[in-house]
């Protein structure tokens, strides 16, 4: 029997990130054009060429749990958890009232527990393989960020943890939405959350040059600028409440925006490095613009994967253009990294409530700190200043390391 496809919206919003604590704080962040860039309090960055990150502000597990439970979950966890209940609590669903085995959870992450790792080697190269710790396992695989969603929730749906770098989030929010289009499930939490903040973590990325060197916190993540030099590590996380529109409407919830298109496409070209001409990101926009049935001019904004890195921004730049051809020109494209610094597998899941939120209050932010214009990168970066504009349809970008690139497509909802 054909499954009938069904219309899927979010409902509910949580992040956890280097702007806010919180959806609202983070989003009240964005419209400020407020950084999250700071110097790294995380650990000694002496010997460091890479002095800055985008850190979280005021964060203290033990608001969120028990000094016990606190240390038995990698941050990552942490993060997934605590941007879930926001959002499962925003949503308003009642578990009581809900059939939890079509609840699900995608969670994504590009390196989930790199903190616990690096603790539990030092131990056991140090110390002797005694002294590692037996919740090592449980506290640093990728999965566990989804597992303890779904236990801290109580879905027993679906659960699945998907890894593609930095286009993990999109791509769990894109898999979530074909999960619920047709009909597996009624609702999906889905997102991605990162903790790469580390000794380990900043070294690896340092010396494959993707990050920026500079000291000048307002002049590090700056996207589409032709002084960019490297992206600027974030962490925290973003989860969305992916739900069926007739499951939302018939218990009156509330109505960020409608999930209408998604794509995922590989480069398959090279490790690092984007296709030339961003085809594969070109692709991946066309194919979601494809599924939604609009065309390239009735797209009011794209978040943009804008990492600040000299390829990334030169090449999804070409790749607008080829999906988009003339609306190119005209179409708004700013890149939020420029606040929150690059969360890894957690960016697609905040720069999606990014454009809910742009779609549900009429508001494109801005790509910040901008201040020289690059004749590779001349679209409408919407620089320094957001604009209060109707939004119709927004798109969010995510591109990963491994040519991994995903797509996700939004529309202000109406029946």
């Amino acid at each position: 029997m054909k499954i009938m496809e069904k219309r899927v919206v979010i409902t509910g919003l949580g992040a956890l990130t280097p702007i806010g604590n919180n959806a609202k704080e983070f989003w009240d962040g964005i419209k400020e054009g407020k950084c999250g860039i700071d110097k790294i309090k995380a650990f000694d960055t002496t010997n460091f060429k890479v002095k800055l990150a985008a850190e979280l502000k005021d964060y203290d597990p033990e608001k969120y749990f028990e000094k016990r439970e606190a240390k038995r979950l990698d941050k990552f966890s942490q993060y997934a958890i605590i941007a879930s209940k926001e959002a499962w609590e925003d949503s308003k669903l009642d578990k009581e009232k809900e059939n939890m085995e079509r609840v699900g959870i995608i969670i994504g992450s590009g390196i989930g527990g790199i903190e616990t790792i690096e603790t539990e080697n030092q131990k056991c190269v140090t110390r002797g393989p005694d002294k590692v710790s037996p919740m090592y396992i449980p506290m640093g695989i990728i999965n566990m960020a989804t597992g303890n969603v779904a236990i801290e929730i109580g879905a027993k749906g679906a659960s699945i943890a998907m890894v593609t770098a930095c286009a993990s989030g999109t791509h769990c929010i894109g898999e979530a939405y074909r999960m619920v289009k047709h009909g597996y499930q009624d609702v999906v939490l889905a997102g991605g959350t990162e903790a790469p903040i580390t000794p380990l973590g900043v070294a690896g990325f340092t010396n494959i040059k993707a990050l920026t060197k500079s000291e000048d916190r307002l002049r590090a993540s700056i996207p589409f600028d032709k002084e960019r030099s490297g992206f600027v590590m974030g962490e925290g996380a973003g989860i969305v409440v992916i739900e069926e529109l007739e499951h939302a409407l018939k218990r009156g919830a509330k109505i960020y925006a409608e999930i209408v298109g998604y794509a995922a496409t590989s480069d398959a070209y090279h490790i690092t490095s984007p296709a030339p001409g961003g085809e594969g990101g070109a692709r991946a926009m066309i194919l979601s613009m494809q599924e939604a049935g609009v065309k390239p001019e009735e797209i009011t904004y794209i978040n943009a994967h804008g990492t600040s890195t000299h390829l990334n921004d030169s090449c999804e730049t070409q790749a607008i253009k080829t999906a988009f051809g003339e609306a190119a020109k005209t179409v708004m494209v700013s890149s939020t990294k420029s606040h929150t610094g690059h969360l890894l597998g957690a960016a697609g899941g905040i720069e999606t409530i990014v454009c809910a939120k742009a779609i549900d209050e009429g508001f494109v932010p801005a790509t910040i700190n901008y201040k020289v214009p690059d004749e590779e990168c001349n679209l409408d970066v919407v620089p320094n200043e957001g604009r209060k504009i109707e939004v119709k349809y927004a798109m969010s970008n995510s591109l990963g390391f491994g040519g991994h690139n995903s797509t996700i497509l939004l529309k202000k909802f109406d029946k």
